[in-house]
């Protein structure tokens, strides 16, 4: 259970953070009212400091604010100075200290995947979109940490980045096929954790024997087959979604198996939809994993990696953050970090509400804003 932590208290968590200012600028501690202000729905330094001067008096409740509301030419000058990593691990010092990993949960399951901020890139000076590369959490709904990059391409090189700021014990961590690399499936495994990754054409030997696998098998019905297994149905959203998962042991004569000694097991993930008008579709994958998992945790692990898109869409709809035009890297990387810990806040309330009305809400009533950012189950 989270346990209640005072909104004056977020400060503490960054005393270890280093101060890019000089001695006789630090006349403002902002780290509390930018993420406050994200919360509420803010997009940048402007919109902070506006809604800053609007909660004045709030806010000199909990912290101290000998200097007055600090400018928005202050606000954007500190986040461009401070480095993102060093940031970053100031709240995740916070999350950890506030919500304790519980030890009943098998493997916490981390999603790694990418995001465009579509409207940051700079064609005046050569730069394409920022692209960022992060971990969250997805059933417990934290976000872990990010790395900012130039282009999708760059995500191979991102994704061991991302991977040395994370605990790894005692994780199963998922990626997208882009992931599927020799050098990030033995990072995980020398890390204490176990991975379940997708597998395409990038990897086309690779593809090519655990489909010839499973296409062989299948054919016989998988009768001299041991495997495990797990089936789902949903219906909603004007359709029926069928899902059944396969996981079976690497065999022996598995041609790349010397060059790819880290997979234990294949998968094999199909899903059947029916439409409402009578119509069908369905669609296959295929996976490497680095543990013979349960059917079942092999199913919330490929069926879990949706958490991360999701939350990329929630950045999307509710931060705008595909609209932001943000073109220097440091700021556009540490507000992106900002808008992940507020949907980390907001998706912990329990109120039986929208992410969009939880945002609303913080912004119009302060004690409520107060029980998000106390991670207060209420």
């Amino acid at each position: 259970m989270a346990k209640i932590v005072d909104v004056g208290s977020i400060g503490s968590d960054f005393e270890s953070l280093s101060d890019p200012r000089h001695t006789r600028n630090r006349k403002h501690l902002m780290v509390d009212i930018a993420v406050c202000g994200v919360i509420c729905g803010c997009d940048g330094p402007t919109a902070i400091h506006r809604w800053a001067k609007n909660r004045a008096s709030w806010l000199a409740e909990h912290l101290a604010l000998h200097n007055g509301i600090p400018s928005r030419d202050c606000i954007r000058r500190l986040l461009m100075a401070l480095k993102p990593e060093a940031f970053q691990r100031c709240f995740q010092a916070w999350i950890c200290d506030a919500i304790p990993a519980d030890p009943k949960n098998p493997r916490r399951l981390i999603a790694i995947d990418g995001k465009a901020c579509r409207g940051s890139h700079d064609e005046a000076n050569g730069l394409g979109a920022l692209h960022i590369v992060s971990a969250w959490a997805g059933e417990e709904g934290i976000a872990l940490g990010q790395v900012a990059t130039e282009a999708k391409s760059n995500e191979i090189t991102a994704i061991p980045q991302l991977l040395e700021q994370i605990d790894l014990a005692d994780t199963l961590i998922t990626i997208d096929a882009m992931g599927c690399q020799k050098d990030i499936v033995e990072q995980i495994v020398t890390g204490g954790g176990d991975c379940v990754i997708a597998v395409k054409d990038n990897q086309p030997k690779l593809a090519a024997a655990i489909q010839a696998f499973f296409l062989d098998h299948l054919e016989r019905d998988l009768e001299d087959l041991r495997y495990r297994c797990h089936e789902t149905r949903d219906d909603g959203h004007g359709r029926i979604d069928e899902r059944s998962y396969y996981l079976a042991k690497v065999p022996r004569d598995f041609a790349p198996g010397k060059d790819w000694p880290w997979i234990k097991a294949i998968g094999y993930a199909a899903r059947i939809t029916q439409y409402a008008d009578g119509t069908e579709s369905d669609e296959v994958r295929y996976y490497l994993s680095s543990r013979y998992l349960s059917g079942k945790r092999f199913g919330e692990a490929v069926r879990g990696h949706w958490g991360i898109e999701s939350m990329h869409w929630v950045l999307d709809v509710n931060f705008r953050e595909d609209e932001h035009r943000t073109r220097e890297r440091t700021l556009g990387n540490n507000l992106s970090w900002l808008r992940r810990f507020a949907v980390t806040l907001l998706k912990r309330h329990p109120d039986k509400d929208s992410l969009r009305g939880k945002m609303m809400s913080c912004m119009i009533n302060t004690d409520y804003l107060t029980q998000v950012l106390s991670l207060q189950r209420v």
